[in-house]
């Protein structure tokens, strides 16, 4: 008797541990920025240019998990001068438009620091 609790409780605790890993790789629970849920780091904001849009890109990022992450990237991304980015979490990749010229490295750069691997930049 004593065996089957102890098996339905690790059950239990499977099921509840599967549940939190599905939500967590769907992008919908506490990943990165932790606590029970909600996002800790900076909201990204909408970045318009100052002029017109003169190249865009696509960039192919590894290791985003959630909103959280979403919001390192596009940060990252929106801090340099002439760049605004929209992040896809579902799509693992950002476009990026530029109103001047941007070099690849100082995109791959930013990613890079917000703690991502950029697989690929490939104009848009």
């Amino acid at each position: 008797m004593v065996d089957a609790i102890i098996i339905l409780v690790v059950v239990v605790l499977l099921i509840f541990a599967l549940k939190g890993s599905i939500k967590h790789f769907r992008g919908e629970g506490a990943c990165c920025g932790g606590g029970s849920g909600s996002v800790k780091t900076k909201k990204a904001k909408k970045k318009t240019l100052d002029g017109p849009v003169v190249g865009r890109r696509m960039i192919r990022i590894s290791g985003m998990h959630c909103q959280n992450c979403v919001n390192s990237v596009t940060n990252a991304l929106n801090a340099i001068d002439g760049v605004s980015a929209e992040v896809s979490l579902k799509d693992n990749c950002a476009e990026v438009s530029c109103d001047r010229k941007v070099d690849d490295i100082d995109l791959k750069q930013a990613v890079e620091r917000a703690g991502f691997e950029v697989l690929g930049i490939s104009q848009v």
